[in-house]
């Protein structure tokens, strides 16, 4: 394609075009130098500045209107369609080379041969893609349409061919289509998450009551969390979620409303998922003691701002690890320690599940997951993707009856759609687990809480589901056993497997009563 395709050359019978042309972009090849400048310089910025794309409400509405700009600008500069194609394939080559660095599955090589690599496709550069490309091909064709209708001659359109004139009108109708989606799209992004106030009988906000985001900073990060509670005056609950990279503001807003009765129940979205995700940069700086010193900084965001000493802190899954770590190490700031679906030993449960999905694959005739599991040996892995057929398939390899439950077999994936999230942390909740999973997750194959951590000064109680696989049910009754505590408790949920908290919320929150019953004195 050559600078004379790419540029329509003026009209000499335009009486404007002089004084319009004038200046040093009359020359073709200069104004396809300042394209391609505009374009590339945008891709570097946008690669050094949100490297994982928008992902945040102000994030995302900036995406849009730059590249339906930077569109424009270069169908202007290069006064053709071309433009269209050429500032997307330029901005993507430069996002890609400055963004190389990054590390997680949204942005290292696209591998579409598995679930986590098709999520980690869609939440990445799907998302990311829609709210660039579009816009700027957008942009382009109104660039390049504005400045070709200044070349036109006067009387040119009275001698259109009927074919043309019908091509023209189509070609409109088109652009005014995709126009609309790019402000549908704007909007629909800058929508962002709200919480619901807990109200009255009269249905006003109930006075001394709860129900907002908030934010606390920790160095250079700010760590989000919803905090819900119909009294301000109530003892302080903090939910751990699981993972790493999980959030939960869905599931405590479907299931766990009954829990705002007696606590101020804080839901932290830990560095780099839900409301928080947008802190997971510099990857360096998720680690196993950052999360550590990020949960007690949350702690004593709440004992000051709620006026309590101690607070009741819960963990599920990966947040009942953490929240063992935070126990041990400053039991002065807890009241009680409740886990839910607890971890002992990521890596003996992980081998556990491994082994029992490849028994599972060659009782069923399963010889492609039997040949998978077999290819990629026991766990850890280095490729989280790896991890898939091994523990991405718990519900085939243990399958239960979730009917009688408040969460069905859905379980976190039911939680992701409540208003609580923008549309822009709905989209990517999932590539941000699998983000955060897979720099977060390496680091916890060490954990043994069996030879490190066997007595807690604080009172323990254990919330497990009869249905829990054997990989992590095993391990934690075991741990649970050889524990010395002030005083313990195991509390088996009769339908529940992992996820007792959603699972079966009246018989937690009925737990966690007796528990603030057990402890206020």
């Amino acid at each position: 394609m050559s600078q004379e395709q790419l540029v329509t050359s003026p009209s000499p019978s335009d009486p404007a075009e002089p004084s319009r042309r004038s200046g040093i972009l009359t020359k073709p090849w200069i104004r396809l130098a300042v394209a391609v400048a505009v374009t590339v310089g945008y891709g570097a910025v946008a690669g050094w500045l949100t490297p994982r794309g928008p992902l945040t409400e102000v994030e995302a509405v900036a995406t849009v209107a730059i590249s339906l700009l930077v569109g424009a600008a270069s169908g202007v500069l290069l006064r053709s369609r071309w433009a269209v194609l050429l500032a997307p394939v330029l901005f993507l080559v430069s996002f890609e080379l400055v963004r190389a660095g990054a590390e997680g599955p949204t942005v290292d090589e696209i591998q579409l041969t598995s679930l986590y690599g098709i999520i980690a496709f869609i939440t990445g550069r799907g998302f990311h893609g829609l709210l660039i490309l579009i816009p700027m091909m957008f942009g382009a064709v109104l660039g390049a349409a504005l400045e070709r209708r200044w070349d036109q001659r006067k009387g040119q359109d009275s001698s259109v061919s009927t074919s043309r004139r019908v091509r023209t009108v189509l070609l409109r109708g088109l652009t005014a289509l995709t126009g609309v989606f790019v402000l549908l799209l704007g909007f629909l992004v800058a929508l962002p998450g709200t919480t619901d106030a807990i109200l009255a009988d009269d249905g006003t906000p109930l006075p001394g009551s709860v129900a907002e985001f908030a934010s606390v900073d920790v160095e250079d990060h700010q760590l989000n969390l919803m905090i819900r509670g119909r009294s301000d005056t109530n003892p302080v609950l903090l939910f751990l979620a699981g993972g790493p990279g999980g959030t939960e503001l869905g599931a405590m807003r479907n299931h766990g409303t009954a829990l705002e009765e007696d606590f101020v129940v804080a839901t932290l979205d830990q560095r780099g998922t839900g409301k928080s995700m947008d802190q997971f940069e510099p990857a360096s700086t998720l680690t196993l003691e950052n999360a550590i010193s990020d949960a007690l900084a949350v702690t004593e965001y709440l004992r000051q701002r709620f006026g309590q000493d101690r607070i009741y802190l819960v963990g599920q899954s990966w947040g009942s690890t953490l929240g063992v770590l935070l126990s041990d190490r400053e039991p002065q700031l807890y009241q009680a320690f409740v886990g839910i679906g607890q971890m002992v030993s990521q890596r003996a449960t992980d081998i556990i599940f491994y082994e029992d999905a490849l028994e599972w694959a060659r009782s069923t005739g399963d010889v492609g997951l039997e040949a998978t599991l077999e290819a990629n040996g026991p766990p850890p892995y280095t490729d989280i993707r790896a991890y898939e057929p091994a523990i991405g398939t718990e519900q085939l390899v243990h399958p239960y009856d979730h009917t009688p439950n408040a969460e069905g077999s859905g379980q976190n994936s039911e939680g992701l759609f409540v208003e609580e999230y923008s549309n822009v942390e709905k989209i990517r909740n999932l590539g941000a687990t699998l983000d955060v999973f897979s720099v977060l997750y390496p680091q916890l194959q060490e954990i043994d809480f069996r030879e490190q951590v066997t007595s807690l000064d604080i009172p323990v109680y254990l919330a497990h589901g009869r249905y829990e696989a054997p990989g992590r049910a095993d391990l934690a009754l075991e741990w649970y056993g050889m524990l010395s505590a002030p005083s313990k408790e195991l509390r088996m949920f009769e339908t529940s497997g992992h996820r007792a908290i959603w699972e079966q919320p009246t018989e937690f929150h009925r737990l966690m009563v007796e528990v603030l019953e057990d402890t206020s004195g």
